[in-house]
C-alpha cells in the first residue's frame, strides 16, 4: 500500500503522521510530499520512503498513491496560508482513493462540530482507521 500524506507549512503534523504509521506499520509505502522544502525534510527525516516538493508533486502523488492523509487544508484552494494551489486541491479531491483528513481549524476553514482534540489523539484515530482500511483489505502490514 502506498499511502502519501501531504503537509504544508512545517510539515509538523505530517512528521508525525508518518512516525506514527511507521512504528504501527512499517512495511507500508509513504511518499510525503511536501509544499514547501521544509515540510518534505522533516516528513523524511520521519521516516517516509520517499518525498518531493510542490505542486506538480501533489498532483503526480494523487495519481499514484492508494491513500491520501493530510490536514483538510489540503483538499481547499489557497488554504494553508495559502501553499495549497488550486490544482493542488483539485488534484486531492478529485483523486479516487480514501483521503483520511484531519480537521485543523486555521486559516479561516472552521470544522463546525468537530471538538477541539489533541493532535495525538487525532493521530491516534488515523492509525485506528488506518488499521481497519488495510484489515479490509487483508494488507495488514503491522509488525
Amino acid at each position: 500500500m502506498n499511502i502519501l500524506i501531504i503537509d504544508a507549512q512545517g510539515g509538523g503534523l505530517g512528521r508525525q503522521l508518518v512516525a506514527s504509521i511507521k512504528k504501527e506499520f512499517p512495511k507500508v509505502e509513504i511518499t510525503a510530499v511536501g509544499t514547501n522544502t521544509l515540510a518534505t525534510s522533516n516528513m523524511l527525516k520521519a521516516g517516509a520512503d520517499h518525498g518531493a516538493t510542490g505542486e506538480n508533486a501533489v498532483i503526480v502523488g494523487c495519481r499514484k498513491a492508494d491513500l491520501i492523509i493530510g490536514p483538510v487544508g489540503i483538499a481547499i484552494a489557497d488554504s494553508m496560508y495559502g501553499e495549497i494551489t488550486p490544482a493542488m486541491a483539485a488534484a486531492v479531491g478529485q483523486c479516487d482513493v480514501k483521503k483520511f483528513l484531519i480537521p485543523m481549524n486555521q486559516c479561516n476553514n472552521i470544522i463546525v462540530g468537530v471538538k477541539n482534540t489533541s493532535m495525538s489523539d487525532m493521530i491516534g484515530a488515523v492509525i485506528g482507521r488506518l488499521r481497519d482500511e488495510m484489515n479490509a483489505y487483508g494488507k495488514d502490514d503491522s509488525p
